[in-house]
């Protein structure tokens, strides 16, 4: 017999998943309800042999050391006659069951199933995440076939019942050992749990019963969104088979940073510069907001580092977008590294003036400094 490897087209380091999907694959192919070429039964069955010793990983160890030769039983495993041979652990191996129980498992097989949901990652700007918008978006997605009407099945035909499982989707494999008899209950190879087969498929989509298509969707998004918040659009997931209902779309937003204004909750902060002069004096100065350019009272005498607020400029409250956050507006006060002469001679005076004041409190002097003080 051919290296169980090379029947299978895998490397021999093949990992278990790799292994089940080339089984899959070949056993579909050489199935003989699909393949009646001569000789594919005999490869079909072969290939089966491969996966039945190259799937187990206590068998695929002896046979990886000793060979097909080491798999009889002085290498510890059970005699394949012990199990009444090949062929009829083959034939055991691939054959339906029948009884209420199997009946009950082709049917919930056949029944629709839903579709599976979708995730679509959409990245917006940061006021469209404040005020909301409606948004156009493409997805890939699994729609039903139109030809087929979803049977997989070229229109005029039909699937067939599957003759491995005999309808059941399911298989169970025997095995007795010095330790009792065990069944393991697994999926059909051949119909991958289906219980039928399609032996004339749609051409539009490969008998698969849907097809990838890009959908245009518009969807709402709402006010005071935020990067993490996930929308659900109903029934715009994947096509579900058999007729059953079509999964969900999950839109997971991500929101554009924002390079003047932060967003803390349902707050906004922001920073701004202002002169020593504005601090003193006070000022009417124009901001940004996410409502637009909007004025900001500067009181007089307003300290480094101070921070006013802006009432209702914030973020609305997502399901509630009459209630908003505040706007917090941080105050850099700006001092100057240069003078000019006047600037400087100002300042002197005013400095003058303040030590001036400073001695009129404490030695209550009068004359030509005390006139002084008391015009500043």
């Amino acid at each position: 017999m051919a290296d169980f490897y090379d029947l299978l087209g895998v490397s021999r380091d093949a990992d278990s998943d790799t292994l089940k999907k080339a089984y899959r694959r070949l056993a579909r192919q050489y199935h003989p309800d699909i393949n009646k070429e001569p000789g594919a039964e005999e490869r079909f069955k072969e290939i089966g042999r491969a996966y039945e010793v190259l799937g187990d990983p206590q068998k695929r160890a002896q046979y990886d050391r000793f060979g097909e030769a080491g798999l009889g039983g002085s290498g510890g495993i059970p005699d394949m006659g012990d199990m009444g041979g090949f062929a009829d652990l083959f034939e055991t191996f691939f054959s339906g069951f029948g009884g209420p129980s199997a009946s009950g498992n082709r049917a919930q097989r056949r029944s629709p199933q839903q579709g599976d949901d979708l995730r679509y990652d959409l990245t917006i700007d940061f006021k469209q995440a404040v005020f909301g918008q409606e948004s156009e978006i493409k997805v890939p997605h699994l729609e039903t076939c139109d030809t087929c009407k979803g049977s997989g099945s070229k229109p005029g035909s039909g699937p067939t019942t599957c003759n491995t499982c005999n309808g059941a989707g399911q298989v169970r494999r025997a095995t007795r050992t010095p330790f009792g008899s065990f069944t393991q209950v697994s999926e059909c190879p051949a119909c991958n749990g289906s219980g039928q087969l399609i032996s004339d498929p749609c051409l539009s989509c490969g008998g698969q019963g849907v097809k990838q298509v890009r959908k245009k969707l518009r969807i709402n998004i709402p006010a005071g969104v935020d990067t993490g918040t996930r929308l659900r659009v109903s029934g715009e997931g994947n096509a579900g088979l058999r007729g059953g209902p079509s999964g969900d779309l999950y839109v997971f937003i991500k929101v554009k940073n924002h390079p003047k204004l932060k967003r803390d909750g349902l707050n906004i902060n922001s920073e701004i510069n202002v002169s020593y002069l504005q601090a003193i004096l006070g000022d009417t100065v124009e901001i940004e907001t996410v409502d637009g350019p909007t004025k900001l009272n500067i009181p007089k005498g307003t300290q480094p580092n101070s921070v006013l607020t802006l009432d209702n400029k914030g973020i609305p409250k997502l399901g509630n977008p009459v209630a908003r956050g505040n706007h917090c507006i941080l105050l850099n006060v700006s001092l100057p590294t240069r003078l000019s002469d006047e600037e400087k001679t100002l300042l002197e005076e005013l400095a003058t003036h303040h030590s001036a004041k400073g001695l009129q409190h404490h030695h209550h002097k009068s004359g030509l400094f005390g006139r002084l003080f008391n015009n500043v």
